[in-house]
């Protein structure tokens, strides 16, 4: 689990598969209204509280990224809340109002410190897709996004293996690439890759 700062009252917390599975939350749970997930909110909130010193009370926005091969990416916002002096409040600490929305994504990005290590990973995943994705360099790292990959189960696990031995999954979305990072291949890009270095 890895908490960010977004802004003031909003932070930004990657979880891998592996965090769900710890907890034997499947990716489908996290919308349900189940104790393990208010379990596992809690601990997102602790750490963020840790690591941050971010603190909830009252309501928040709570947005759910689910990234098909890396995790899942949670979003929380914090609302506004009005005067805290009720008595109530008090015992209100273990309660949020949790307005959760949902959208799932079929890209797959990983990050790559070196574009070498990227230009390995292409070379070994070549064969598998029949369309390249796009590169961007962003934040002194290499990305690759790939979008509509077609493979059956096996296939998935074995282009996401050789994705992980090379570079790693990132909560960086493609809005913030397409935003702030720079295209370094537009189109096809893991078939330019292989074509242009050995």
């Amino acid at each position: 689990m890895r908490v960010e700062r977004l802004g003031q009252d909003k932070i930004r917390i990657f979880l891998t598969f592996d965090d769900l599975t710890e907890r034997g939350i499947e990716k489908e749970d996290m919308w349900r209204d189940i104790p393990k997930v208010h379990e596992l909110f809690n601990d997102m909130m602790e750490q963020a509280y840790h690591e941050l010193g971010f603190e909830v009370s009252g309501p928040v926005a709570v947005e759910v990224f689910a990234l098909p091969a890396q995790g899942m990416v949670v979003i929380v916002t914090r609302g506004k809340t009005g005067s805290t002096s009720d008595k109530d409040d008090e015992y209100d600490d273990e309660i949020y109002e949790m307005e959760v929305t949902l959208e799932e994504s079929d890209l797959i990005i990983y990050a790559f410190r070196e574009f070498e290590h990227m230009v390995e990973a292409a070379h070994r995943i070549n064969a598998l897709l029949t369309n390249g994705g796009t590169c961007y360099h962003y934040q002194g790292k290499y990305f690759l996004v790939l979008e509509d990959v077609e493979l059956d189960q096996e296939g998935y696990q074995r282009l996401i293996a050789i994705l992980s031995e090379y570079g790693e999954a990132t909560p960086t979305t493609v809005y913030v690439l397409e935003e702030y990072g720079k295209v370094v291949i537009q189109d096809d890009a893991v078939k330019e890759i292989c074509k242009h270095f050995s």
